[in-house]
């Protein structure tokens, strides 16, 4: 079975806060990439809100119900996030399909680095419980560290979402570096998870052409993917940009 897309849409808020108002609109992009195709959609509301904002998280999930409810299908709403109270009070809220939990660092541009089991594991651990007892799917944003990953099954998580950005940087190289360490760090990683039983997506600097070698990750359910496809879509159009990734995907 293929692996299903979210499309992150912060970029588009990114616009939208740099001018003021509502333009994009993004409950708008939001129905167009659902339109296109995509299973769900992504965003990380961030404590600055320099893209996503608080009450943009549940005009989304508005949005989502809707199209759900008016095309009869099962697009997937995916939160992404700090493990901080903050965050947990807007999940819990919200209600996501999915909650996506990111090691963030004050005043990273954006995410770029998993977690470390050997010094997170109590916190990801405690917030992996309240997820679960809340029928919210858990997802952890994760390095390929064989020994680091040892420790996954036991932080309570459904899934882990593989950090795929040294990926993508060895793929603008070559297409032979990239598989390179496809090989060698991210297939043993992958096999490292489904040993213990957990899910895996993917994302990070994933496009229309490294997908169609990254897609073939054992196990890989689902890819979160924004900056390079919301690019892309200024030079083709979103709905275009989306169809382009589920082609390169399957």
């Amino acid at each position: 079975m293929k692996a299903k897309l979210s499309v992150n849409i912060n970029k588009i808020a990114t616009v939208r806060n740099s001018r003021g108002g509502n333009l994009p609109d993004l409950a708008r992009f939001a129905e167009l990439v659902l339109a296109a195709g995509a299973h769900g959609i992504t965003v990380h509301p961030r404590e600055d809100e320099r893209h996503i904002r608080k009450d943009d998280v549940f005009v989304l999930k508005d949005v989502i119900d809707s199209y759900n409810r008016r095309h009869n299908t099962s697009a997937e709403y995916n939160i992404e996030g700090e493990p901080s109270p903050r965050f947990l009070d807007l999940v819990l809220a919200a209600r996501p399909d999915q909650t996506t939990l990111v090691p963030v660092t004050p005043g990273e541009i954006t995410s770029d680095h998993g977690f470390d089991f050997r010094k997170d594991l109590e916190i990801v651990q405690e917030y992996s419980k309240i997820l679960k007892k809340e029928k919210i799917r858990s997802s952890l944003f994760v390095e390929t560290d064989l020994e680091n990953l040892k420790l996954v099954s036991s932080t309570g998580a459904d899934r882990v979402e593989f950090y795929t950005g040294p990926f993508a940087e060895k793929f603008d190289v070559s297409p032979e570096a990239g598989q390179k360490i496809f090989n060698s760090s991210y297939v043993p990683a992958a096999e490292e998870v489904l040993r213990q039983k957990l899910g895996i997506n993917a994302g990070h600097d994933l496009d229309h052409n490294n997908l169609r070698l990254f897609s073939r990750l054992p196990g890989l359910a689902e890819v979160s993917i924004g900056h390079r496809l919301i690019s892309y879509a200024i030079e083709v159009g979103i709905a275009e940009s989306v169809r382009e990734y589920l082609r390169a995907l399957s």
